[in-house]
């Protein structure tokens, strides 16, 4: 029984080993196929492949597997697309990505806490809303507003489904149509904060979107706290900072280009 014990404790001990090294090769490696090939294709490839699992039940059960595995499709293929458009040549930024993909395999993506959670669903919209605006900011308008309402759409359903009400599709909807408008009024005056030479680009539509999902979070979550009704004075202090710091943006740092 000893034996078996240690053996089992040796295969756990040898699994994790392997899970972490697969989670820094791809989290390193996606971007830098990317950015060795000069192409997104490969790196989402390798995005893609590493949700298998998906697929590895009954094909009745793919869609809720798809549906629960968004978030971290919309992450990864933000990585690699942020990483396409920073060019060919390594940067400060691809170093940031490389970097900064691997933690999210490691570190934050398995965790499932309501704070975890809530996290995974911000970083979802701040890269998918990042990525989205620098490939398509030349593009149709239609293309960045379908974008980001998809990515408000899994962020959103990501955080409220662990929530206990279990009809939260139209508060879904809703909250993905208001950010697909406000990427619309976005799109007609596109700011991007640049950082000098380290090709780190990021959106003011990026900001905007984040933090009204982080509002919009803790005002659903008062409610659905209080019975429906919402406590001004529970979200007072998030209400208040996303009012200022939205308009303190808009206001004040919206020049065509920013330079930090």
């Amino acid at each position: 029984m000893a034996d078996y014990v240690l053996i089992r404790k040796s295969r756990n001990i040898i699994t994790s080993i392997l899970h972490v090294i697969l989670n820094i090769l791809l989290g390193v490696g996606s971007v830098a196929i990317t950015i060795i090939t000069g192409s997104w294709i490969i790196g989402i490839i390798l995005v893609a492949l590493s949700k298998w699992r998906i697929f590895a039940v009954r094909p009745r059960y793919w869609l809720v597997n798809i549906k629960s595995n968004l978030v971290d499709l919309i992450v990864g293929i933000s990585f690699v697309l942020i990483a396409y458009c920073s060019g060919t040549e390594w940067l400060v930024v691809d170093y940031v990505l490389a970097i900064c993909y691997t933690l999210w395999l490691l570190l934050l993506k398995p965790r499932s806490s309501d704070i975890a959670t809530e996290a995974q669903s911000l970083v979802a919209v701040f890269l998918g809303t990042t990525a989205s605006t620098l490939l398509f900011a030349s593009s149709n308008s239609i293309l960045m507003v379908i974008s980001c309402f998809f990515i408000a759409f899994a962020a959103t359903r990501h955080v409220l489904v662990q929530s206990d009400d279990n009809n939260f599709g139209l508060i879904t909807m809703c909250c993905s149509l208001i950010s697909a408008e406000i990427a619309w009024l976005c799109n007609s005056w596109l700011i991007v904060y640049t950082f000098g030479a380290t090709g780190i680009a990021i959106p003011q539509i990026t900001i905007i979107l984040t933090i009204f999902a982080f509002v919009f979070e803790r005002i659903y979550k008062n409610a659905i706290k209080n019975d429906g009704k919402i406590k001004f004075s529970e979200i007072a202090t998030p209400a208040i900072f996303g009012i200022i710091a939205i308009t303190m943006i808009v206001i004040w740092f919206s020049n065509p280009i920013f330079d930090v």
